[in-house]
């Protein structure tokens, strides 16, 4: 996986993530066992999501990485988590009073059920983006079409022959 495509996929995985802990919040009844029982399923099934962006390896982009993948992560999780403190301040107030007005107020009040899961992911993506860099490989050069240090080589009945300077030096007759 090239590292553009590897952060996109930690985005979408993040996003598809959160729409599964929307639902299990918002949707399914934690009162009765089997209601328990599917809403962490379905936490579960969102932790797969992530493991899932990840298994092409380590060959990613960690700038893009942070960029495209934790800093939205961390506007929305971050939005929820000030959202849903416990004790009321200028920033829970106005966060609050900004998801209304927008819209997201019950996405926010939905997801502030799974602080803890939020907090895990905002790590979670910062993990990945600070990964090693990858071990260098070595380059490999193809060997030429042609050796030629036997092309350059004199031929077998050329190894034997002495120039003509060197026989007449020799007192033999040039031929």
């Amino acid at each position: 996986m090239i590292g553009a495509s590897r952060a996109v996929a930690t985005l979408g995985a993040a996003v598809i993530a959160g729409v599964l802990l929307w639902f299990a919040a918002a949707h399914v009844d934690r009162t009765h066992t089997s209601g328990y029982w599917a809403a962490y399923g379905i936490v579960a099934g969102a932790g797969l999501v992530f493991a899932l962006a990840q298994m092409r390896g380590r060959r990613g982009n960690p700038p893009l990485m942070f960029a495209l993948a934790f800093l939205p992560v961390l506007i929305m999780a971050g939005w929820v988590l000030l959202a849903m403190q416990p004790h009321g301040n200028w920033f829970r107030a106005h966060t609050l009073t900004w998801s209304e007005n927008i819209g997201i107020g019950f996405i926010v009040r939905a997801l502030g059920t799974w602080l803890g899961v939020l907090a895990f992911g905002i790590g979670y993506t910062l993990g990945l983006t600070l990964e090693p860099a990858p071990a260098p490989v070595p380059e490999v050069v193809a060997p030429p079409a042609y050796d030629r240090t036997a092309t350059d080589e004199p031929l077998t009945a050329e190894r034997h022959e002495v120039p003509a300077e060197e026989r007449v030096r020799e007192g033999q007759p040039a031929r």
